[in-house]
């Protein structure tokens, strides 16, 4: 079994180091630039691999930028006794297996914004502004830079009867929780408190029509109609929805809530 190329790092002459002619992967100027300056600022962390005769395996943006730095050395490890197709397919997978990775962009907004706040520089991470200005958490109070289509007007959807009153079937469609009710009752495995449990959250399975809800309410009688705003199935006194719990508004949509009831339009 041949050793493991990193068991041993060794400092060798740059010019001694050879590109493979038919890498795939290229590096701009830029990310060379960007690899020199991390070398300026974190050191060689990872050397450079090459076979025996000095040809590069993995590192070619590494040592383009140790060039880029006038550097004469650089480390490099050697895969002694490596196939010619060992060779070809690593200097691929090198490159490839990396890029199948992905982010936890919650955590890496973390990161980035600890690092930010620690005065360092953000230059040297790899991300560019925009990059890095996507993943920042946003103000939820801070609309200045909405390009949204949609207006800040708060209206409510209207819906005016048009004809007669459908029948209830019509309000709504159950079909998705018939089917998991079904499924919960023929599982005999359940727990009683945890079959309430599915059966009761299974009702958020189903979903109303309230175009066809508003033409019923205008067909229902006093009573029924009360026990329909109650319900939340429509909503006739904004102001009582909103106290009543059922419409919940964030700071910033209840100010223009609050500036357009004022008469401030």
């Amino acid at each position: 079994m041949n050793p493991n190329p990193a068991d041993k790092v060794e400092r060798w002459p740059i010019e001694k180091l050879v590109p493979y002619a038919r890498n795939s992967r290229t590096h701009s100027s830029e990310q060379v630039a960007q690899i020199a300056a991390s070398i300026r600022e974190w050191g060689w962390t990872t050397p450079v691999l090459v076979d025996e005769d000095g040809l590069i395996i993995a590192g070619h943006g590494r040592t383009l930028a140790a060039h880029h730095l006038q550097m004469t050395e650089v480390p490099v490890m050697v895969a002694n006794g490596w196939s010619d197709a060992k060779k070809r397919a690593y200097v691929i997978a090198d490159n490839k297996l990396a890029m199948n990775a992905g982010w936890d962009e919650q955590m890496l907004a973390l990161e980035l914004t600890e690092l930010q706040g620690l005065g360092f520089g953000m230059d040297l991470i790899g991300f560019s502004k925009d990059e890095i200005a996507a993943l920042m958490p946003k103000d939820p109070d801070d609309d200045s830079a909405d390009t949204s289509k949609y207006t800040k007007k708060i209206d409510a959807p209207i819906y005016q009867p048009t004809g007669d009153c459908p029948l209830t079937e019509a309000l709504y469609d159950s079909a998705k929780y018939t089917q998991l009710t079904a499924q919960i009752h023929q599982n005999n495995d359940l727990a009683p408190e945890v079959k309430e449990f599915l059966l009761l959250a299974a009702t958020r399975h189903i979903s109303f029509d309230f175009e066809q809800i508003a033409e019923f309410y205008a067909h229902a009688d006093p009573d029924t109609q009360q026990l329909m705003e109650d319900s939340a199935l429509v909503i006739i006194d904004f102001d009582k929805a909103i106290s009543g719990g059922y419409v919940k508004l964030s700071q910033a949509i209840g100010k223009i809530y609050a500036s357009e009831k004022g008469g401030d339009q």
